[in-house]
């Protein structure tokens, strides 16, 4: 398979065939955000019942910051965002399914913060969230909270699942086919180079 006209594996695409500043900024926020949403719930499992709380409250708080920065993204994505298009020797079956595991995404970076706090409101005692001790808002009802529960621990691994489905074809096509696709949302190589030299500058 050729390798498309965006950039070779080395190189950065040209401007226009990379993500905006904007977009690549998001993206990397929101695996930071994310990762450290997991780590909190990997954590919550083998904390004391104290830490648990805490990690709990963080959580939760998280939660509602990914759902602020995801919505954010969508919008800067659907109305301002530069989004290049795929490498000419894509086959259209695999831009398809790059565009579903986008939009999965999206949803579920949407969705699993609403199950989370749905789960705590129907448990029907107050909770922390952020700076905002959230009231006693809905009557206690087990099996909803069980239900909305089960959701987001479902949507978790399926989060999971498309988050490695999408790192894999990231790596696949930097490795393997050797196009830029990767590249596209690095952060520029200027940015780059004045970040390790301003690391340089710090060390001295």
């Amino acid at each position: 398979m050729g390798r498309p006209a965006g950039g070779t594996a080395s190189h950065m695409p040209p401007e226009d065939q990379r993500f905006d500043s904007v977009a690549i900024s998001f993206h990397w926020i929101s695996l930071a955000l994310v990762t450290a949403q997991f780590s909190s719930a990997w954590l919550i499992a083998a904390a004391t019942r104290d830490q648990a709380a805490l990690l709990l409250v963080f959580h939760r708080s998280l939660g509602i910051v990914i759902w602020f920065v995801t919505a954010c993204r969508f919008a800067w994505r659907t109305r301002f965002a530069r989004l290049p298009p795929f490498p000419n020797s894509m086959p259209k079956f695999q831009q398809v399914l790059a565009k579903l595991n986008e939009y999965g995404l999206y949803t579920l970076l949407i969705f699993q913060p609403v199950t989370g706090i749905a789960d705590a409101l129907f448990r029907g005692r107050p909770f922390r969230l952020l700076l905002w001790q959230v009231p006693t808002l809905l009557p206690r009802d087990k099996g909803l909270a069980d239900l909305f529960a089960e959701m987001h621990h479902i949507g978790a691994y399926v989060l999971l699942f498309l988050i490695g489905g999408h790192a894999l074809a990231a790596l696949f096509h930097r490795f393997v086919l050797g196009d830029a696709v990767l590249q596209r949302m690095l952060p520029p190589p200027a940015a780059v180079k004045n970040a390790k030299a301003r690391k340089a500058a710090a060390a001295h």
